[in-house]
């Protein structure tokens, strides 16, 4: 391998990485910005038209789009006493799978609550988000997140790890 080519295979690399930090970053900015009351902040993570497929809480698979349908989400009474309670949204490490301008992550969510003095998980979900470059960096286009109760899309969700 020549100086161009290992230079060549360098820079693919370097770009690979600054792809999964910043997806990264992303991703971990849900949780402080909805549970700051940063609506439309957390909302302007998706793409306009992207959408947010979630099971639980409302319904056993609601589909919002953003950035309105998110922002009014994250506005509502329900989501406000959460905020107000101490609530943290986290986003654990996913698997990143990177096809150029468009990607996928795999993994788990969690939800913790304070209630008096103490803190405690109120929900675990597994995700499958589809991501995509945009001149502003990535963003969401589709996040698919289903709760850890044993459902077939559960299971089908955490199966896409092996994809």
């Amino acid at each position: 391998m020549d100086m161009e080519q290992r230079l060549a295979a360098l820079e693919a690399r370097l770009l690979a990485a600054e792809d999964h930090l910043e997806i990264l970053r992303l991703l971990n900015s849900y949780g402080p910005l909805v549970d700051s009351g940063s609506s439309e902040p957390a909302a302007d993570l998706w793409v306009a038209g992207g959408g947010y497929n979630f099971s639980g809480g409302l319904s056993g698979g609601t589909c919002l789009t953003a950035p309105e349908q998110l922002v009014a989400m994250y506005e509502t009474e329900g989501h406000k006493g959460l905020v107000a309670t101490g609530v943290s949204h986290l986003t654990a490490t996913p698997r990143i799978t990177v096809h150029g301008d468009t990607a996928e992550a795999v993994g788990y969510s969690f939800v913790v609550l304070k209630e008096g003095d103490r803190w405690y998980f109120w929900r675990a979900a597994i995700n499958h988000w589809i991501l995509m470059r945009t001149p502003a960096g990535w963003r969401i286009k589709e996040r698919f997140n289903r709760g850890l109760d044993g459902s077939q899309d559960s299971h089908d969700t955490m199966r896409k790890i092996l994809d």
